[in-house]
């Protein structure tokens, strides 16, 4: 047996199994080993309920005394049962697991673990996972490795499976030069694959985890370098130096620039006019007004007599794109389309022939900008926004349908200069940091479950006046070993609190490109009056109607995600909200959450998120949404991320063979 064999040639996985894998894009015995775990837990004593902390992870010993209770509302399965012990008793509660009914029973004792909080009066635990005494004897001494799931795939199985796949360990090759890994003092590439599957201990896990981000930071910088060594020194093959309709633009505008749009637009003026082609991103808040300045430098292309193609990362957002060009272009004859994924065939075809003969100015649209067939007749600026979202891979292909085109990234994302310098080493930065002088700023409060009611009662009277709201939730749905809110489950509680006429609909990743762009439309067109959604909606909704963002379980969230998040709402009129409720009002957790209350400026609060993240909140949400690590996020990692430029650099200095090992990184991570 092979590491590139199919998952199936191991032992216990058969084809069913094999394709709930492919899913998740492990389909060899490679992909499986390289399919780290999410999250880890380890099991505490058991304490007594009377002196468990609310909103905390904690383990009980406690007898069944009730029956279990199976009930139906409308699509959820709701199971419960009562336990105690000698100082108190907690109410248990399970989802769509009926069959429980079958496993307790009146005065059997279990140890039942999972996060506690007060439901109507009543100690609550969601989701317990439960134990004999003795099995739970057993798990004290590990750390249980937590894996990303999809629907019918257990935790358990992909364990059993990794187990099965680890004697093939030995095939696996280090990438990292020997001289790098003597210089830093990196553990074997081996070691760490075994050891963050299974740790033996924390320590461990971290020291496993941090071979394993560097080789994804030092892989990823080294070919940002050689792009870097590249567009130095191209040569501006599309010199703009008529800039008049672009002044008259500028001027025409209903309202003033701002002094980074100004600054920004100025960047990027004397970029294209140059004699080296423009590599440069665009780093500004949400709502700071990337848009006008990305419009600015279109418009100047076009007036050049050139072409500029703007990839946005969904088709919501690429629509809102299209729709903004058009109506601000309105009087300067650009001509501009729409193209992406659900875009009709016929129409397809006929923007790919307008595209190459040059009718058309501007094309707006998703991936779908950088098929085999799309032509271009003369391509001179191409510009992606929310560059994160995007691989490296994506953003070259798309420089590709040009000789050497100018390149302007647009980001939301508050990166720390430090970190973006790095980050974004093959492109210069220009920054907007003050926001347009008509926004209102959102009114922010952090508050316990308690105040859920409240929350809700104020959602309720901001939907009559109007307006919609965003719940946030970390997870998809209910999986083994897991207690935060998830969407599907919350839409259903939903139902039961809001009165029928208010329309609730949720969102997360695991849809299709169709089922979320339906949703995000509705929302955006008004139909849908209550968002549940993961993550998902922070980038590609921009609905100014929105003035409630709820994000539960906020203390799981980094401050910067957080910021993000909450920059959905605010974008109109109206005043708006941010209601942050955590299941830990710990002193930590408060005084953490407390910096937004305190700025709305993400690139503050991306220095303060920097400075107080330890080496262990990666068990927390990942920072960085999509972007290419599997592992490695700058904010938790930022340490890695500095080592892995140092490794970077002392190759170069040393004129290192580079091209050899990025065509080993190629094979790896694309």
């Amino acid at each position: 047996m092979k590491i590139t064999d199919s998952v199936v040639k191991l032992k216990g996985i058969g084809t069913k199994t094999a394709e709930l894998f492919a899913k998740l894009k492990v389909n060899t015995i490679d992909d499986l080993l390289r399919f780290y775990p999410r999250n880890y837990l380890s099991y505490d004593e058991p304490c007594d309920i009377a002196s468990a902390e609310i909103g905390r992870r904690v383990a009980i010993i406690g007898s069944i005394n009730s029956y279990v209770d199976v009930k139906k509302i409308r699509k959820l399965i709701l199971v419960t049962c009562m336990v105690k012990d000698g100082t108190g008793t907690v109410k248990l509660v399970w989802y769509n697991s009926p069959f429980l009914k079958n496993v307790f029973h009146i005065g059997q004792s279990f140890v039942f673990v999972g996060n506690l909080s007060i439901r109507k009066n009543q100690l609550t635990m969601e989701h317990p996972e439960y134990y004999t005494l003795k099995q739970y004897a057993d798990m004290r001494s590990t750390m249980q490795p937590i894996y990303p799931l999809t629907k019918g795939l257990t935790n358990k199985t992909v364990i059993k499976s990794v187990k099965a796949a680890l004697p093939l360990l030995s095939d696996i090759k280090d990438k990292v030069p020997d001289e790098i890994i003597d210089k830093f003092d990196l553990m074997s590439l081996k070691e760490a694959v075994n050891g963050v599957h299974f740790p033996d201990d924390f320590d461990n896990m971290l020291k496993c985890r941090n071979r394993l981000v560097f080789d994804e930071f030092f892989f990823f910088l080294l070919n940002m370098r050689m792009i870097r060594e590249h567009t130095v020194k191209a040569e501006n093959n599309y010199v703009m130096a008529d800039l008049s309709e672009t002044e008259k633009f500028i001027k025409e505008l209903p309202f003033e620039l701002t002094g980074g749009q100004r600054s920004a637009v100025e960047d990027i003026l004397k970029d294209i006019s140059g004699t080296t082609v423009m590599n440069r991103l665009v780093q500004g808040d949400v709502g700071s007004g990337k848009t006008v300045v990305a419009e600015a430098a279109i418009l100047t292309a076009v007036k050049n007599g050139y072409q500029a193609a703007f990839m946005a990362p969904t088709e919501v957002l690429a629509a809102q794109h299209f729709e903004s060009l058009t109506k601000d272009f309105e009087g300067y004859d650009v001509r501009v389309e729409l193209l992406s994924g659900s875009t009709k065939l016929s129409e397809k075809r006929r923007i790919y022939e307008a595209l190459s003969c040059g009718e058309i100015d501007v094309v707006v649209g998703t991936h779908a900008l950088i098929q085999e067939k799309v032509v271009y007749n003369k391509l001179a600026l191409v510009i992606t926004d929310e560059q994160h979202r995007f691989g490296v891979r994506q953003r070259a292909k798309l420089s590709e349908k040009a000789v050497d085109p100018h390149v302007l990234v647009m980001s939301a994302t508050p990166i720390p200069r430090t970190l973006a310098i790095i980050m974004y080493g093959d492109l210069d930065i220009s920054v907007i940091k003050d926001m347009p002088a008509n926004r209102k700023p959102i009114k922010n409060c952090v508050v316990g479950p308690k105040y859920r009611p409240t929350a809700y009662k104020f959602m309720k009277e901001q939907i009559d006046e109007g307006h919609q709201i965003y719940i946030i939730c970390p997870m998809v749905e209910a999986s083994e070993n897991m207690e935060a809110e998830n969407v599907t489950e919350y839409k259903e509680r939903l139902m039961e609190v809001f009165p029928g006429t208010v329309n609730i609909s949720y969102l997360h990743g695991k849809m299709s490109p169709d089922e979320k762009n339906d949703i995000m439309e509705s929302f955006s067109k008004g139909e849908i009056d209550i968002l549940v959604s993961t993550t998902v909606i922070e980038v590609g909704i921009n609905n100014p109607n929105a003035t409630v963002m709820m994000i539960e379980n906020a203390e799981k969230f980094g401050l910067a995600q957080l910021h993000q998040l909450r920059g959905r709402v605010g974008r109109g009129d109206a005043q708006s909200y941010c209601i942050m409720l955590v299941s830990s009002e710990s002193k930590e957790v408060m005084d953490r959450l407390d910096i937004l209350n305190k700025s709305n400026d993400g690139f503050l609060i991306a220095n303060e998120d920097l400075k107080l993240r330890g080496p262990g909140d990666f068990f927390g949400v990942r920072q960085s949404g999509e972007m290419l690590f599997m592992l490695g996020d700058i904010y938790n990692n930022a340490d890695m991320l500095k080592q892995a430029k140092e490794a970077v650099d002392y190759l170069y200095n040393k004129n290192y063979p580079i091209e050899t090992l990025i065509s080993e990184w190629e094979a790896v991570y694309l």
